[in-house]
């Protein structure tokens, strides 16, 4: 197999960016960790590669002024493949999947995401004739019968190159390298005209959805201010900017504080919706992972581990979840919102998920089975028998 070096560039921690490309033009990025064994040259992707789907259409909801991304061409992604075919894995000569080299980290871009690829032409320095959103205005105008082309952008993010595991399975080293990748893919997609928010998350376990079991995550990047992040700015209009310090104050105080570091707490919030949720808060207002110190980062990785092991000693089988990292958006509320983490799972006991049923999903009334006090304790005691 042909062979290149990529551009390489070092980051924070001792971590190494090398930047190439996929057959079809998408961008493929590795990140090796500080203690790589790893060498600088990768495979070339020669895959004789069909065009990328076209970029999906938003339609206007006009009953809540949501907008929402029709993408068809998802239908066709993989479902539960065996290991042999995995796509997350590095290429062999029996499986062409998405990445041509073994790696540490790697991110790339979706091939068949549910915002993009069209961002490039409609922002470009000769913009086509894409009807893409037209800023705020454009976007809060309800009217029956609107669309709008969703660019975006839509990232995998590789944190192994084993077939099955989650971040939690991961190393500190690991966990400090995919952390890495977090915070500059956020800076570098923030940097990118018609981005609007960033959001890297991982959604784990086929309860949640998953259709592939390698440890991946994604990062979706919208050409939108998101409605529940539209709710929050609503919220600290109304209750102050300075919100989430008082937040952090007033959960430092409580029963329900699971993890304090120097630069993080970890507890569960106090008007928690799921049978587990934990919320996590940098000490100091920061607006996304790009903000952050190496400070902050190094004491992250293990503290994230922990959380998410300790989730899983609650039963005897893995634990289906969903880690949200909450971001400020690009161009508003940086000021006030602080980025954050909410880990949170349907599982309220061994052989039980919460479904959200008529309240929940059709008037978005929660009701909550379990006291979040309760969850705390229960959780407290499982994190500390968990060691990374």
């Amino acid at each position: 197999m042909t062979k290149n070096e990529p551009t390489a560039q070092p980051l924070g921690a001792g971590v190494i960016k090398r930047s190439t490309r996929l057959a079809d033009g998408r961008d493929l990025f590795y990140y090796d960790d500080a203690n790589t064994t790893l060498a600088a040259e990768r495979a070339i992707d020669t895959r004789n590669l069909a065009a990328r789907p076209e970029t999906a259409t938003m339609r206007l909801d006009v009953l809540t002024g949501d907008w929402i991304s029709i993408a068809a061409a998802r239908q066709n992604r993989a479902f539960l493949p065996p290991a042999e075919l995995d796509p997350l894995s590095p290429q062999s000569p029996t499986n062409p999947s998405e990445i041509p080299s073994t790696y540490d980290v790697a991110v790339f871009e979706n091939k068949s995401p549910s915002f993009g690829p069209a961002l490039a032409a409609a922002f470009g320095d000769a913009p086509a004739a894409i009807d893409a959103p037209q800023g705020v205005d454009d976007l809060n105008t309800i009217d029956l019968g609107r669309t709008r082309t969703s660019v975006g952008r839509c990232e995998v993010v590789c944190f192994s190159p084993e077939h099955s595991g989650s971040f939690g399975t991961q190393t500190v080293t690991r966990a400090r390298t995919v952390i890495e990748a977090w915070a500059d893919r956020t800076a570098t997609l923030s940097a990118m005209p018609g981005i609007e928010q960033v959001f890297p998350f991982e959604n784990r376990g086929q309860e949640i959805g998953v259709t592939l079991p390698h440890p991946h995550g994604q990062i979706y990047s919208y050409p939108y201010v998101t409605p529940r992040t539209q709710r929050l700015l609503s919220s600290i209009e109304r209750g102050g900017k300075d919100l989430f310090a008082r937040i952090l104050d007033f959960e430092q105080a409580s029963e329900r504080v699971l993890l304090r570091g120097e630069h993080w707490t970890a507890f569960v919030p106090f008007a928690a919706r799921w049978p587990l949720e934990i919320h996590l808060l940098p000490h100091r207002h920061v607006a996304d992972f790009a903000e952050t110190t190496d400070a902050e980062r190094d004491e992250l990785a293990p503290m994230y581990l922990r959380l998410l092991r300790g989730i899983d000693a609650l039963y005897e089988t893995p634990t289906p979840y969903i880690a949200a990292w909450h971001q400020a958006p690009v161009n508003i509320g940086r000021e006030s919102i602080r980025m954050h983490l909410e880990i949170t799972s349907p599982r309220r006991a061994a052989d039980k998920l919460k479904y959200l049923a008529g309240s929940e999903s059709a008037m978005g009334a929660w009701i909550g089975d379990i006291p979040p006090e309760s969850a705390a304790e229960r959780l407290r005691t499982a994190i500390e028998g968990v060691t990374v």
